[in-house]
């Protein structure tokens, strides 16, 4: 959800002075890695909770043989608590993969049209855009080139702090970006924004008759069995096991607890709550087919580049990157207050999510070794299956 998010950090109030502390680095699960494997795993998870500053890290990783998982850091830098191998977290912008796939499910039904206008499902809602409105299409929102301003880019984070609770209603985020002008004319370029996929969740509720977080629970979260993964709309708290978030105003700024706050202003943007084990077993059933019919997975793939110096390249709601051990893997990556997320998997291998509590107020370097951890687990992955 939240993009750039160290740009955010002056907009923070100081809060209470908090420690940051490291717990031992501890590792369980089932798969039959071995040590060696998983040694350079866990020094990517201890530098993040470390040199990088996060307090608590995990990483869940499913391959051919079972899962495993490692954590480092606390869960709680009050109490010193460990991050708990089942923990939940918000997964942020993961959520998006999960809105495009219930639009896709739509378009294979034969409700949804990628090429129509979202005039034809959504009207009026794009007033004021005139004809470049009428050429924005259900695929250039699910893609980001739709050209609709970032709300975010123009929402104050310090009036979130003031009232976290709040709730926060979509179309009026939606209308707070639609008060700007386009970024570029519709299908002219790419540019990442959380208000279309605001603008996704409007559609499959006028489609359906019910909230998008109705069709992600009938769809996608009950067939999977997915039971550490909810959409909690306005509930504050994070049902189950989890960690506290933690955001960082300043380098060296103590920390502010903002683990319960009021999703809605993230909503199909951003708003769920899942679990690693949970997040490997959506993008493992999403590659496997599990979720759409082929025409629908094989536009879900069809990507354009970003521009990205990685490499990354986004489809509907899911991107891909090269990984270094060659070839591609395809997930996505989650900000949202408190927690930081990244996710991938490759087409019949295995997949990875790593999560730090901590977001926003981590350093580039967090990113980078989040990244790197998932692309380690996927290589080793291979190379295991391989053997």
């Amino acid at each position: 959800m939240i993009k750039q998010r160290r740009a955010l950090r002056g907009a923070f109030a100081l809060a209470v002075a908090a420690g940051v502390a490291v717990s031992a680095l501890t590792g369980t699960g089932t798969s039959q890695a071995d040590g060696a494997d998983q040694a350079e795993l866990r020094r990517i998870l201890n530098r993040l909770t470390t040199v990088d500053g996060g307090p608590g890290a995990l990483l869940h990783l499913r391959d051919q043989h079972g899962s495993t998982v490692l954590t480092s850091g606390v869960a709680d830098v009050s109490s010193q608590a460990p991050v708990l191998r089942d923990s939940r977290f918000r997964i942020g912008s993961m959520t998006k993969p999960f809105v495009a796939v219930v639009v896709l499910q739509l378009v294979g039904e034969h409700r949804v049209s990628l090429d129509a206008p979202v005039e034809r499902y959504l009207p009026g809602v794009l007033r004021g855009d005139g004809e470049a409105g009428r050429k924005i299409t259900v695929r250039r929102l699910l893609q980001h080139t739709s050209g609709v301003p970032d709300y975010l880019a123009y929402l104050n984070p310090q009036e979130i702090l003031k009232d976290p609770l709040a709730h926060r209603d979509t179309r009026d985020l939606v209308d707070i970006a639609l008060a700007h002008p386009p970024v570029f004319a519709p299908g002219t370029g790419w540019s990442y924004s959380n208000t279309d996929y605001l603008l996704a969740g409007m559609l499959i509720e006028k489609v359906t008759g019910h909230t998008w977080g109705e069709e992600i629970q009938q769809r996608v979260i009950t067939p999977l069995g997915l039971r550490e993964t909810s959409v909690p709309e306005d509930a504050s708290a994070i049902p189950g096991p989890h960690p506290r978030g933690y955001v960082r105003p300043g380098r060296d700024a103590p920390l502010i607890d903002l683990t319960a706050f009021n999703p809605s202003v993230a909503g199909p943007s951003g708003g769920m709550v899942s679990s690693g084990g949970d997040v490997d077993r959506f993008l493992g059933a999403l590659l496997g087919g599990g979720l759409l019919r082929p025409a629908q997975l094989r536009e879900m793939m069809r990507t354009r580049p970003t521009g990205a110096p990685d490499g990354r390249a986004y489809g509907l709601g899911l991107e891909s990157r090269p990984l270094p051990c060659g070839g591609l893997y395809w997930g996505h990556g989650g900000d949202i207050f408190g927690y930081e997320t990244a996710s991938g998997a490759t087409v019949g291998g295995g997949q990875a999510t790593v999560m730090v509590n901590l977001d926003p107020g981590g350093s580039d370097a967090q990113s980078d070794d989040m990244k790197t951890a998932v692309q380690t687990a996927l290589c080793q992955g291979r190379s295991t299956a391989s053997q």
